[in-house]
């Protein structure tokens, strides 16, 4: 969709998918609007997996769920690779974003303190967690997103989970 084109894919890695947003100053963000509303976005297109992949579930005989973890902050950018020339991104960001999906629950989207006081303001709503051990970070204050402009959302952390990992025969 074309209001997600802030939004960049990085890479996948079986099955997780590293996507990130406001890399680059082309974005739509107006120089009077808010700082952040890229990240609102990506919360946004996060949505819109979770959408996306109930449709497929309906229409098969799987059950997938998500499990979603959502940082902000400076990233190192750049290709590397000799052989296999690829765009990536690094940095404490990275990391913590990927603590975020690693010790969540199934059908959430989870994100830290700081996150959280970003997104309220654009209209999500959010549950605080409590106090989760981040490796290499220790404690970190972290919270569920729950609502949308008052509209709670649907999740799915009670249904069971089947992994998304491949199989080859």
């Amino acid at each position: 969709k074309s209001q997600f084109k802030c939004i960049i894919k990085i890479k996948t890695i079986g099955s997780t998918y590293m996507a990130a947003s406001g890399l680059t100053d082309d974005s739509d963000e107006p120089e009077d609007g808010p700082r952040w509303s890229h990240l609102s976005t990506l919360v946004e297109f996060a949505l819109e997996l979770k959408k996306a992949l109930s449709s497929i579930n309906e229409q098969s005989f799987n059950h997938f769920v998500l499990k979603m973890g959502i940082n902000h902050g400076p990233v190192t950018a750049g290709v590397i690779g000799a052989r296999k020339p690829h765009y990536d991104i690094w940095g404490n960001t990275v990391n913590v974003a990927s603590r975020m999906e690693s010790t969540g629950k199934v059908g959430h989207i989870q994100v830290t303190d700081e996150t959280r006081k970003i997104l309220e303001p654009f209209g999500f709503g959010f549950e605080q967690r409590g106090m989760v051990f981040v490796k290499g970070k220790g404690q970190l204050l972290t919270h569920y997103l729950m609502s949308k402009d008052g509209v709670n959302l649907e999740l799915d952390s009670d249904l069971p989970v089947v992994p998304t990992h491949p199989i080859i025969y």
